[in-house]
């Protein structure tokens, strides 16, 4: 079985988000990387790049396959994981913690209501 916070909304792309009133973590799931299995390199974009919401913003790429990443919300980069690029297994090792991809600000607070809470993404996944 996955782990899936309670505390977060997922995007049916399985992307987690951690939203708060200015900035919103995004991170690959736990079922993600599960499926996709070792992760070998990350692909983020550049800060104050804007994305509308299911824009790519990068892909990630596993031993398994190549994946796009699809923006759960609209908004800008505030910041992204510096470290993927050295470590990327850390989105294996900590998905929802060291393991995060890039901090949007949203740019509605309407995209949250796309998203699916904890039991919605554990239906979706089947978990």
């Amino acid at each position: 079985m996955t782990l899936v916070p309670d505390e977060l909304l997922y995007s049916e792309e399985h992307l987690g988000v951690a939203w708060t009133d200015d900035a919103a973590p995004i991170g690959v799931t736990d079922y993600a990387q599960q499926e996709l299995g070792d992760m070998v390199f990350v692909e983020l974009p550049t800060l104050d790049e804007k994305f509308a919401r299911l824009d790519v913003f990068g892909t990630i790429e596993a031993i398994k396959a190549v994946t796009e990443l699809f923006s759960p919300l609209g908004g800008t980069i505030l910041a992204i994981n510096p470290r993927l690029a050295k470590e990327p297994a850390l989105v294996n090792s900590d998905p929802y913690g060291e393991g995060w991809l890039v901090r949007l600000r949203p740019r509605s607070l309407a995209e949250r209501d796309e998203l699916l809470g904890p039991a919605e993404y554990r239906e979706h996944t089947g978990e």
